[in-house]
């Protein structure tokens, strides 16, 4: 008898914690720090700070979850699993959606930065070139992805450290600066404006939970690498906002897409830049070999589901044991990066992102407080109210995307749950047939 391939169960809490910041990119930071900057009136502390504690909520919804179900599929195994097939497809396809295009994003950006540096050689050849090597990465072992990816990650904190280091060199004396939350009279709304652009930074803390095949004690793990991803980011932001804020108080910047490069100028001259640009291509590396590692693993569960073809998504390599079909067919898609715009591509992740987030909420909410009746009064505070308000203003940032995302959003869903249906009537004529076919055998033999 022929012994089923599986995913191979080797990955650690330090592992799995540097998968997630390397999806996560601590470096992100930087590159929307002009957009929120501008969206917060300068609060930008007093934003990372509500968008901390807002997305405390969700990434307890997922510890929670992952618990429960320690399985791959992440936010589409525990909607189907506690909610319905149907609901659990749709934020499958939603999440999708997500993670196919946040390695378009990464190739994309690795282009245009390499490109700016070298001129001579166009962004294509870079993205080209980083595909190929996304796909070697991954295909050798989920191991050496996570290795590679804790390396890299140590190379932003280190660099966020050394850049809170010239700002606090810089203080003139604490007395002359303005003191973050000592000003609000720019009111909450404005604040709550910049918290749900911020929230973007932290995308990515939900994507270990489809390695919890590939880990060592998954029940444990991955709740508490999910914990500690958004501790570790929440920390790095908020300090070095505060940091930021004390320094400069005031500011303006010639344009807002690439005012973290000015801000490295303001606090350490060329040479800070000079480092930021060659450290924010090692993340964006990271972010896309992470993007292709969780891609790969959710399309693989829903080809083993049946959702997908099982004989092409759902295979495992027998020799590497990582989905390598799937790997290979991401990284092909990934050419969309050749053609496609980077604020389309941006679209659809947060899109995707908050749908799934959204239904994890709910998710606790029925299978912990509806099916299960866990209701005592501290139960009642962990699975119904802390992911209601999770819910809530997950659901409130979905409002606030622009009207193109929200159709975009809405066709893709649309697009998936006809396949859906088309495939489950399908999938159910030929059960009803096969059962036929049995039935008339089994007379024919009677006889």
């Amino acid at each position: 008898m022929k012994q089923e391939v599986t995913l191979r169960q080797s990955l650690t809490l330090v592992q799995v914690v540097a998968l997630g910041l390397a999806w996560m990119t601590p470096m992100i930071y930087f590159s929307v720090f002009g957009i929120a900057y501008d969206a917060s009136k300068g609060m930008i502390t007093e934003a990372y700070s509500l968008s901390v504690i807002a997305i405390f909520f969700t990434a307890y919804s997922y510890s929670i979850m992952a618990k429960i179900f320690p399985g791959s599929g992440s936010s589409y195994t525990y909607v189907k699993q506690s909610m319905h097939p149907i609901p659990g497809f749709t934020v499958g396809w939603a999440i999708l959606l997500d993670y196919l295009f946040s390695p378009i994003i990464a190739c994309l950006t690795f282009g245009i930065y390499l490109n700016a540096q070298f001129p001579a050689v166009p962004a294509y050849v870079w993205i080209v070139l980083l595909n190929i090597v996304l796909a070697i990465v991954n295909i050798a072992g989920i191991k050496f992805s996570a290795s590679l990816s804790k390396i890299f990650v140590l190379f932003q904190i280190v660099f966020i450290a050394i850049f809170c280091i010239y700002l606090i060199r810089g203080f003139n004396g604490f007395e002359e600066v303005v003191q973050p939350f000592s000003n609000l009279d720019v009111g909450l709304p404005t604040i709550l404006a910049g918290a749900s652009i911020i929230c973007f930074s932290f995308l990515g803390f939900d994507t270990v939970s489809t390695l919890a095949e590939e880990t060592i004690n998954a029940k444990k793990t991955i709740p508490r690498a999910i914990m500690l991803i958004i501790l570790i980011a929440s920390i790095l932001y908020v300090v070095t906002s505060y940091l930021i804020q004390m320094s400069y108080p005031a500011m303006s910047f010639a344009n807002l897409d690439s005012a973290g490069f000015e801000l490295m100028k303001m606090a350490g001259g060329a040479t800070l830049g000079a480092i930021f640009t060659t450290v924010l291509i090692f993340a964006i590396f990271t972010q896309g070999l992470t993007s292709v590692t969780s891609v790969s693993r959710l399309l693989y569960v829903l080809g083993r589901d049946s959702i997908l073809p099982k004989k092409f998504f759902g295979a495992i390599h027998p020799k590497y044991r990582t989905p390598a079909n799937n790997i290979v067919l991401v990284s092909i898609i990934s050419l969309l990066s050749l053609t496609i715009s980077l604020d389309m591509a941006v679209k659809f992740v947060s899109f995707g992102a908050l749908t799934s987030f959204a239904f994890v909420n709910v998710s606790v909410i029925a299978e912990c407080y509806i099916k299960r009746k866990m209701r005592s009064w501290n139960q009642t505070i962990q699975y119904l109210i802390f992911p209601l308000a999770g819910a809530t203003f997950i659901i409130w940032l979905i409002t606030l995307m622009d009207t193109n995302a929200l159709m975009l959003g809405s066709i893709w869903l649309a697009a998936g749950l006809g396949y859906y249906l088309y495939r489950t009537k399908v999938s159910s004529a030929f059960r009803t047939r096969g059962s036929l076919l049995e039935g008339t055998s089994a007379a024919m033999e009677h006889e």
